[in-house]
């Protein structure tokens, strides 16, 4: 019997908790604290996922997450207006790069991790 899987939750690290904690809030993602080293941070009711007060370089540095996005345009102009590189140092926001499957922009948060923010064509 194949269980029902009711979520997928990764662990991403933190070069800096609380300003990670609030990098996140500010991009509308709800923060809970699970322990004081941990945080359950929910994008909306089925994506989540866990970001923990744990730097290891080579780690995040290779840590990349894909959020998949109904609007990719309206989504990026959502991140420019809250202009995210200006309150947050090592925050990147790139423009819009359409590929053959669709397409994208990247993220990273003040810690490294890269976002991949993007939707896929309809096929």
């Amino acid at each position: 019997m194949k269980p029902r899987v009711r979520s997928i939750r990764p662990f991403i690290g933190a070069k800096n908790h609380q300003e990670s904690l609030r990098f996140y809030e500010t991009l509308g993602f709800q923060v809970k604290s699970v322990g004081p080293k941990l945080s359950l941070i929910l994008v909306d009711d089925s994506v989540a996922f866990y970001l923990q007060e744990a730097y290891v370089k080579d780690w995040v540095d290779n840590t990349m997450l894909f959020l998949e996005v109904s609007d990719l345009s309206a989504y990026w102009e959502a991140l420019q207006i809250l202009g995210l590189p200006e309150k947050f140092p090592g925050v990147r926001l790139s423009q819009i790069h359409y590929q053959d499957w669709g397409a994208e922009f990247f993220l990273h948060d003040p810690s490294g991790i890269l976002w991949h923010i993007g939707n896929f064509k309809e096929s």
